[in-house]
């Protein structure tokens, strides 16, 4: 490719590098995630992309026009984070080693250097390629322009551009100036997305149709065109890349200045020593004859493509590419085969595909088998269209993979195995040897990044995997898996297997090496999940018709709240129009401004109605309407359609690897948000029902983040009054406000538990304030007049906090990491959100921690004494259980000694139990 320019937007993928690649080091220390992410990218563009002409662009330091006409520009982004910036200069060395001509323009983004040499080399006719992840630069593509994203091996010609975005390259600064650029801080048309923009590109052409038919256009969005029009022309400019910069002093012209040079051998060998780049000082290191960057030879497989492959993280990152093969089993012989394979391996990866992502109902369609890297195969058993190959009965091959299935010492490795088990349980079988799970390895020593499997493959392999929209399609269009034609589905099922099995090499060494790592992921969360699969599939009865009957008197109080809204305005107004409240309060009404959107429009939102309540009539009528039409909508109505017409019972999903704190999110329904502080959502926890002869056991941890912050910050008045069995909130007032405990009175008690709870929480003297209705100054009294007296607890705040902007994360008593990016943030209040975080999440992961001990001490004794009573919910601090009248005793005696052993703090573990013939008795 003589006449072909290859162009890079270093700015760009230096900052996807950095945020895509975990936390990698060198041996001293030195950040080299971003570093890994160029280097292999650049190596892999010249391999793919074969050029006479290349160069690397990076945006230079200082201001570019688009500051000086439009100074909010970029003035959203956050700052640099400091462990880029320690890249920048190592990542410059490494990109002119590797033969690549830099170019940094002052007062010049790398995008309008791009713009001016494409341009330039377009009109040479030479063929440009521009690899970038900006979406701006698509206005750049015309017949010798093509965009490339290494990120998401995307290509955009011409054709390309028109499918993504829905207008041609020409018309792409029109389409963006209409819909505005958020990570530029370019505002375009208030409430004006992609549909909307194209249906006036359509409409009238062009941005210049737009605005000279802007008085056509109707409705709100009409007036905020109208409203726009001044702006449009600068947003335009701001978002048009220029195509004659001025480069003469930094090259002479393309054929001259951006030739592709070799790679510098020996100036790489030393980069890559320095920053432990191990498979590269390998390949360097062989001398091998193949260019550097050629890709791995093919065999004949049945998918045809080379695949990253997985390696160590220490330096380490991405080893050579592997070539897949991947078989479709359609013969007892090729099952024989692969049966046999799987019982003579130490660790197989298992998938399955369902007709649906709903676990208690989806059946199963195919399963997935992989036992070594490279090498999978897809067992189809119930794809059902036209003219669909032979496939094995499900039944059979459920029967001959059975013993291997629910054999406890073959283990297995999968992907949220939680959900395959569920599959397996529907078809009557029962998963056992669950060795490992990569969804919880991620989850464990990278909690606050994303563990889906195509993020974790482009973060740990380098690897796009097939996307399954392309597999099944998207809304209307979409079909269920059991419709994908056999071939293509084998590709993409046996894909997740061989890259389950690759990403858990890669990671469980990260997971090992860390002692504490180790025990949460082995430990806690990996039996948690079993546990887990077990309680969704117990599920919980639910009284029907009480919910009815409740819905119904909702539905009537709503009403009346309605018409007294209506009554309190003085005219009808929809109260679910944030537009129309907000009339009525600041232009009708005249109620004071709290706060305002980011738009400069006065807020409506839960927090400004909460405090114009405590004064106004109106807003405290919206906030009780508000309330009681989710609780209608979202569980009186919702709860009884949930109910399971096999089991008559409602099955929620517990999400395991979403907090970082460790805590578990609850959907399909959520029952951990029903409120517990209004009678009406009280009410809604009695139709959780025991059934007949039996009873609901709810048992939770007492002050269980109170107790953590006496054991962590060792404090000796919070140690003891702990040890005595005494009121901690009655004990913490008698300290602040220095009388006889049992001269404390119960507004003082509040007091002290109100700053006990809300100091954990990192509140300020202002939140303290507004909370108990004081002064700040009085506020600020109580807080330093606490920290007097329980200053083991000040010292281990103030501990915490530097020791998190040194680590960058903070830890449990059990050694769970809790990752804090924003900790050393430039942005204000980003930071003190993080140190805020900082305070709380050793106490409220460490909670976590227990009451995940709790449920797997409490469901291994229950299983060794083959008991009836069932755990049917786990709700934050509290485990709910559905318990046998013959058990009951049993269950209340043992319950409490269960949970309060899983641990020896400093202070006692105390679980207290409840029992009723419903939740809210119980509770």
């Amino acid at each position: 490719m003589q006449n072909t320019l290859l162009l890079v937007d270093g700015s760009s993928y230096l900052y996807r590098a950095f945020h895509a690649l975990p936390d990698l080091r060198s041996a001293d220390g030195h950040p080299t995630g971003a570093m890994h992410g160029m280097v292999n990218m650049l190596r892999r563009l010249r391999a793919d992309y074969p050029a006479a002409y290349i160069a690397c662009v990076f945006d230079a330091k200082g201001k570019t026009f688009r500051d000086d006409m439009y100074p909010e520009y970029k003035a959203t982004r956050a700052s640099m984070p400091d462990d880029l910036r320690l890249q920048i200069e190592p990542i410059h060395e490494a990109v002119k080693a590797m033969g690549w001509p830099i170019l940094m323009v002052e007062g010049v983004e790398a995008d309008d250097v791009i713009g001016t040499l494409s341009y330039e080399a377009a009109k040479a006719g030479m063929n440009v390629v521009v690899s970038t992840g900006d979406k701006d630069l698509a206005q750049l593509v015309n017949d010798k322009v093509m965009l490339i994203n290494t990120m998401t091996n995307e290509k955009m010609d011409e054709a390309g551009v028109l499918a993504k975005f829905g207008v041609p390259p020409n018309r792409i600064i029109d389409y963006l100036t209409l819909i505005g650029d958020t990570v530029d801080n370019v505002p375009g048309v208030s409430k004006c997305g992609p549909k909307t923009a194209l249906k006036w590109l359509s409409a009238y052409d062009s941005l210049d149709g737009v605005i000279a038919n802007a008085d056509k256009i109707s409705g709100a969005v009409g007036q905020n065109l109208r409203d726009a029009l001044e702006w449009l022309p600068k947003g335009r400019e701001l978002i048009t890349v220029k195509l004659d910069c001025d480069l003469s002093g930094h090259m002479v012209s393309i054929s001259e200045s951006l030739v592709a040079r070799e790679e510098d051998k020996e100036a790489l060998l030393a980069f890559f020593g320095k920053y432990g780049f191990k498979t590269l000082l390998r390949e360097l290191g062989a001398a091998a004859s193949t260019p550097a960057g050629a890709p791995a030879s093919t065999v004949k497989v049945s998918l045809d493509a080379p695949v990253g492959g997985a390696a160590s993280m220490n330096g380490d990152l991405f080893a050579e590419p592997v070539v897949a093969t991947y078989e479709t089993v359609s013969t007892d012989e090729q099952l024989d085969q692969w049966i046999a394979r799987i019982n003579a391996a130490e660790l197989t990866a298992v998938d399955t595909e369902t007709t649906s992502l709903e676990p208690m109902t989806a059946q199963l369609v195919g399963i997935s088998l992989s036992v070594k890297p490279g090498e999978a195969c897809y067992i189809p058993v119930a794809h059902a269209y036209q003219g669909v190959p032979a496939q094995l009965e499900r039944e059979h091959v459920l029967a001959r993979l059975k013993p291997w299935l629910e054999d406890a010492t073959k283990l297995k490795v999968g992907q949220n195995l939680k959900y395959d088990s569920h599959i397996f349980a529907n078809h009557g079988v029962s998963l056992q040897g669950i060795h490992h799970d990569t969804l919880l390895e991620s989850y464990v020593f990278e909690s606050h990044r994303t563990h889906d499997m195509d993020s974790l493959a482009l973060r740990h392999l380098n690897h796009t995997t097939i996307p399954f929209v392309d597999v099944c399609g998207k809304g209307v269009n979409m079909i269920t898996f059991d419709q994908v034609a056999i071939d293509r589905a084998t590709e993409y099922a046996a894909e997740d297997a061989d890259i389950t099995l690759r990403l858990h090499q890669n990671m469980i060494g990260e997971v090992e090496k860390d002692e504490k790592l180790n025990f949460i992921y082995r430990n806690i969360e990996l039996p948690t999940a079993v546990v887990l699969q077990k309680i969704e599939r117990n599920g919980v009865q639910i009284d029907a018709a009480l919910l009815a009957q409740q819905s119904t008197e909702l539905g009537a109080r709503i009403i009346e709240l309605e018409a007294k809204a209506h009554e309190l305005a003085e005219q009808p107004f929809n109260l679910g129009s944030p537009k129309q409240i907000g009339e009525i309060f600041f232009e009708k009404l005249k109620l004071p401004v709290v706060k305002k959107t980011p738009s400069g429009a006065p807020s409506t939102d839960e927090e400004v109605l909460q405090k114009l309540a405590e004064d106004y009539p109106l807003p405290k009528v919206l906030l009780e309407y508000r309330s009681l039409s989710k609780l209608k909508s979202t569980y009186t109505d919702k709860l009884p359609k949930g109910i399971n017409a096999q089991t008559g019972r409602v099955h929620t999903n517990y999400a395991q690897a979403v907090a970082v704190t460790g805590r578990l999110a609850s959907n399909d329904p959520n029952l951990q948000n029903i409120p517990i502080r209004t009678k009406e959502g009280r009410r809604i926890r009695e139709a959780f029902v025991a059934p007949a002869g039996s009873h609901i056991v709810s048992a939770d941890y007492s002050q269980i983040e109170l107790r953590i912050m006496a054991h962590i910050s060792e404090d000796a008045n919070m140690l003891r009054a702990f040890a005595e069995g005494v009121d901690i909130h009655r004990a913490t007032a008698a300290e602040i406000f220095g009388v006889a405990p049992e001269t404390v009175e119960n507004e003082q008690r509040r007091y002290a538990k109100v700053i006990n709870f809300g100091l954990i929480y990192g509140m300020s003297a202002f939140g303290l304030a507004s909370n108990l209705g004081i002064e700040r100054g009085a506020a600020q009294s109580y807080i330093e007049r606490y920290f007097a007296r329980f200053s083991g607890v000040k010292q281990y705040m103030d501990d915490t906090r530097l020791q998190a902007k040194a680590r960058g994360y903070v830890e449990t008593v059990f050694g769970r990491r809790l990752w804090l990016p924003e900790i050393n943030s430039p942005n204000g209040p980003r930071r003190q959100g993080a140190e805020r975080a900082a305070i709380n999440a050793p106490m409220q992961g460490t909670a976590a921690d227990l009451i995940k001990l709790a449920m797997i001490a409490v469901q291994n004794w229950l299983e060794a004494e083959q008991l009836g009573t069932r755990m049917i919910m786990q709700v934050h601090d509290e485990l709910v259980l559905e318990v046998p009248d013959a058990e009951l005793e049993l269950i209340k005696q043992k319950l409490p000694e269960l949970m309060a052993g899983v641990a020896q703090l400093k202070v006692p573990l105390i679980a207290e139990v409840g029992v009723g013939s419903n939740w809210d008795e119980a509770h």
